[in-house]
């Protein structure tokens, strides 16, 4: 395994230059208990990890949950740890039940209760998680206005369109507002449709890549290899939907620059992710601290020049 020694990996102010890898935190609180959520918070920080990603809708899918039940555990967390100034927090804004949208008095509302269930002053990097058609100047200028109150350090945009990103960035230029720094979409080795339009505005505005889901729903795990194998994940049904031809490509080619790396299958497919142009850290997650030893091993592995082309073009359509 050699080592990525890159160093120009930053998100505003937020500096990720040597933890080039984001915690998803999704599963905190959800198919994650207290003991594993503070033994993958524990471990993840101790292996050198930075950025804890969550949002304000996690885990409402969930019978009996209400949404903020990640952000609470994290925050549950921070308190007995004492740890908040070895991390930084991105959370989002769009999707909790109580606090849809985008409107500058929910984007307001929703960042106090962010802030209450994670006990802490300020939201490090803080996204519009999904587009509902509010305004994009009344969006802009509540993200804005929340930098200006010391609420939230750097902003982010996750799940909206090439051309929304060039209508809040214009928004900002024209009335001098804080502009986002990071761009988080769906992407990885199974869904690259993010290389087109989005990759083409993330360059252009100079926006970090945060992609979500990078081990495609557990698939790029390399446990998904038979379509009537039993693995214990809510998201199996998800994951092999990924298992046709293309997959199974996609999955010998990693078995073979893992073999090469003395790495697993889930730490190469993170290593691509992390090279590709305008990615700043890929956002992974693990249910237990045995899962979150791959995700940190992808923090220093760093393929060389044909890997990363074998794996491309094993994943071309």
């Amino acid at each position: 395994m050699t080592v990525n020694t890159d160093s120009a990996m930053t998100l505003g102010s937020l500096d990720l230059s040597n933890a080039p890898l984001a915690l998803g935190g999704n599963v905190f609180g959800w198919t994650s208990d207290r003991a594993d959520s503070f033994a993958v918070l524990d471990g993840f920080v101790g292996g050198g990890g930075v950025l804890i990603d969550t949002a304000d809708s996690y885990s409402a899918w969930v019978p009996g949950h209400s949404g903020g039940e990640s952000e609470t555990m994290i925050g549950e967390w921070l308190a007995a740890r004492g740890r908040r100034d070895d991390v930084l927090i991105a959370t989002k804004v769009s999707q909790h039940p109580e606090f849809t949208g985008l409107a500058a008095a929910n984007v307001r509302a929703a960042a106090e209760a962010s802030l209450r269930r994670l006990g802490v002053d300020t939201i490090d990097l803080y996204y519009a998680h999904f587009d509902h058609g509010d305004p994009i100047e009344e969006t802009a200028e509540a993200f804005s206005a929340l930098v200006d109150d010391g609420l939230v350090r750097e902003i982010a945009i996750s799940n909206l369109t090439a051309e929304r990103i060039d209508a809040w960035m214009a928004v900002a230029d024209a009335e001098g507002l804080h502009e986002p720094v990071a761009l988080q979409p769906h992407y990885n080795l199974m869904e690259r449709a993010f290389e087109g339009d989005l990759r083409d505005a993330a360059t252009r505005h100079g926006l970090g890549v945060l992609p979500y889901w990078g081990l495609a729903k557990g698939f790029l795990t390399g446990k998904y290899r038979e379509a009537d194998g039993a693995v214990d994940s809510p998201r199996a049904s998800q994951a092999l939907a990924y298992l046709d031809d293309r997959g199974r490509r996609v999955l010998s080619a990693l078995d073979r620059v893992a073999v090469e790396h003395e790495a697993d299958v889930a730490a190469v497919a993170l290593a691509w992710l992390k090279a590709q142009p305008t990615v700043v850290a890929p956002i992974a997650s693990a249910r237990n601290a045995t899962q979150l030893e791959t995700l940190l091993a992808s923090m220093r592995l760093e393929l060389n020049p044909s890997d990363l082309q074998a794996l491309t073009e094993a994943s071309a359509l």
